[in-house]
């Protein structure tokens, strides 16, 4: 949730520490910090944004070739100066910049607090580097054996750095469910929690796995397990670009990403589907042909926007595919006790690859013996590293904390997976199949075209800015849409919106309906599309303002609707990909206008790396 950078070489630290937290910011925005080594280990934190303490150190002695750096998405503690990273041991000798939970962290701060040690902030971060410290005073160890002796002792999710004032030329690292990068360099070494920003100065990285302990020391590179195993490194050649994480003239990261998706969405199916030679592969899926031809069932598991995806998926699969699934949320399936056979497939989405619920739901379906398939936009993440088998997305980096992109490339990747079991599992007729891979390749010039609608949508956002509610409205396929139009509303413009399925509005949402009101249907042309007319009629005999999501040319939604807005016609299945462009654009443009940060909005991070 929060982002880590570290820096050890020859160039000067902090600049590119603070550029590094710039491009993570994406991650947390509650509160920043430094430290650095250049004689004192002197630490710097402000609360806020990473402006707020670049202007703080403005003034100060910041020359230093080691250092680090994180940006805070707060868990305990309030956001304040006091809570922010990094964190001293007592001594002031060393500190510590922590990503995750430490769930055992009230007990551990009792026992240090017995022993004499005094605390500042309200974090658990706090408590575990006097672990680290009372351990190492106590042995007279390394410090890097303290670290790996402390990790034995702590209970949670964490990706740590940790620096000391008697090693000026060492970076500790160790990592469990949180993410950590490394970017290996010429006499020189970057630390990240994901790859951005590092790209710039290189492009071989190593990622830590879990319960993996990595030292930095004097131009090497040590890694070795938490039961000190000593371990290869792996580097991996980044295909990240410099271009794809800047904003590309556009005045937000979610705009820009916004106008990519023809591009994430032609990437996304590149290679995979060819409808000219009837090409359609997904090598994951050929590997696992006899598991995806006789499963029983699919569960999809994800969370927020991912979940939305995945409830697509289980139209598609369920209409091409005839397997029963069932779509849930990461969050509740990993406590309950779920009921998982060994012939189960568990799909599992997530943009990042490290969300700790849909991580934990992975891990409990492997217990029982399921097939795990993953669908993520990272490579070399956690789940992506922790499944089966898969398929990435390639819809490029998002730095938008309301993903856009991520969604479309996500129903692309699972449409295609949905053609490709229909396939192998003889359930759909080939001229069908024909028609869906020829609509499939026409659908980045259609979103292009669905774009154009952007200076329509601009104004009618202006007349809807100032709205208490609003409700979507969806049917089949578009059902997933609605909820994905409310979720963006929600999350950047902080207007309280819910999604339904159109004909659950009689069952309890009608009684909202009055002349203050916008209610957004999605209508394109399906097979209920005749229910959906006669759902916008109860709207509007009640005087709910209507905002209709129609296809082109349609001429009976438009006598009815205050406003209508049209997307290019395709194949019923396919409509979401169309139908949630305008639902972005529209809570873009009422969040600008309503002065709210659409990049980083309140509250929420873009990876959610904790419980």
């Amino acid at each position: 949730m929060c982002g880590i950078v570290a820096y050890v070489g020859y160039r000067e630290a902090c600049p590119i520490i603070i550029k590094g937290l710039k491009r993570l910011e994406y991650r947390g925005y509650d509160s920043a910090g430094i430290a650095l080594l250049n004689g004192n280990l002197n630490v710097y934190k402000k609360k806020g944004k990473v402006s707020e303490l670049e202007n703080f150190i403005s003034d100060k002695n910041t020359h230093s070739h080691i250092g680090m750096g994180h940006t805070r998405w707060a868990t305990h503690g309030e956001p304040n100066d006091v809570n922010a990273h990094p964190h001293y041991s007592s001594s002031k000798k060393i500190a510590i910049i922590h990503n995750g939970i430490i769930e055992n962290y009230g007990s551990l701060k009792q026992h240090l607090i017995n022993k004499g040690y005094e605390f500042h902030s309200d974090t658990d971060s706090e408590v575990f580097i006097n672990l680290i410290e009372d351990i190492r005073e106590n042995s007279n160890i390394s410090l890097a054996e303290a670290v790996r002796l402390a990790l034995h002792e702590v209970v949670g999710a964490y990706a740590i750095v940790v620096i000391s004032h008697d090693s000026p030329n060492q970076l500790i690292a160790a990592r469990k469910g949180s993410p950590l990068v490394i970017g290996v360099g010429k006499d020189e070494f970057f630390l990240a929690s994901d790859a951005t920003p590092i790209i710039e100065y290189t492009n071989e990285v190593v990622y830590l796995n879990d319960y993996e302990l990595a030292v930095i020391r004097d131009g090497k590179l040590d890694i070795r397990t938490r039961e000190d195993v000593s371990q290869t490194p792996y580097i991996q050649k980044l295909e990240l670009e410099l271009e794809s994480i800047e904003k590309g003239g556009y005045p937000h990261f979610m705009l820009k990403e916004i106008f990519e998706q023809p591009r994430s969405i032609l990437d996304s199916m590149r290679g995979r589907l060819v409808a000219e030679n009837s090409h359609l592969v997904m090598a994951s899926v050929i590997e696992f042909e006899n598991k995806f031809k006789n499963a029983d069932r699919i569960l999809i598991v994800a969370c927020g926007t991912s979940w939305h995806a995945g409830l697509v998926a289980e139209y598609l699969i369920e209409e091409f595919a005839r397997v029963p699934v069932e779509v849930e949320y990461a969050s509740e399936f990993r406590y309950r006790n779920p009921i998982i056979k060994e012939g189960d497939i568990v799909i599992a989405i997530s943009q990042s690859g490290e969300t700790a619920d849909t991580l934990a739901a992975i891990e409990l379906a492997k217990s029982k013996g399921a097939m795990i398939f993953g669908v993520c936009n990272v490579v070399g993440s956690s789940i992506a590293r922790a499944t089966d088998a898969g398929a990435y997305t390639h819809a490029g980096p998002e730095i938008g904390v309301a993903s856009t992109k991520a969604f479309t490339a996500q129903v692309t990747v699972l449409t295609l997976l949905a053609m490709m079991i229909a396939e192998k599992r003889g359930t759909i007729e080939t001229s069908t199949l024909r028609q869906l891979m020829l609509e499939m390749e026409q659908i980045p010039t259609k979103v292009e075209k669905a774009l154009q609608l952007d200076t329509e949508i601009k104004v009618i956002s202006e007349i809807f800015k100032d709205a208490a509610n609003f409700l979507y409205l969806g049917r089949g396929f578009n059902f997933p849409v609605a909820l994905e139009g409310a979720l963006k509303l929600k999350e950047i413009s902080y207007i309280h919106a819910e999604g339904y399925p159109a004909a659950e509005m009689k069952h309890g949402p009608i009684a909202l309906i009055d002349a203050n009101m916008p209610v957004v249907v999605i209508a394109t042309k399906d097979s209920s599309y005749e229910k959906i007319v006669s759902n916008i009629q109860e709207v509007k005999a009640r005087k709910g303002r209507i905002i209709a999501i129609v296809t082109e040319g349609d001429a009976v939604i438009p006598d009815m609707a205050e406003f209508v807005i049209e997307v290019p016609d395709t194949h019923e299945a396919l409509t979401p990909l169309l139908s949630v462009i305008p639902l972005q654009l529209l809570s873009y443009h009422i969040a600008v206008m309503r002065g709210c940060n659409v990049d980083q909005p309140r509250n929420l991070a873009k990876s959610v790396t904790v419980e």
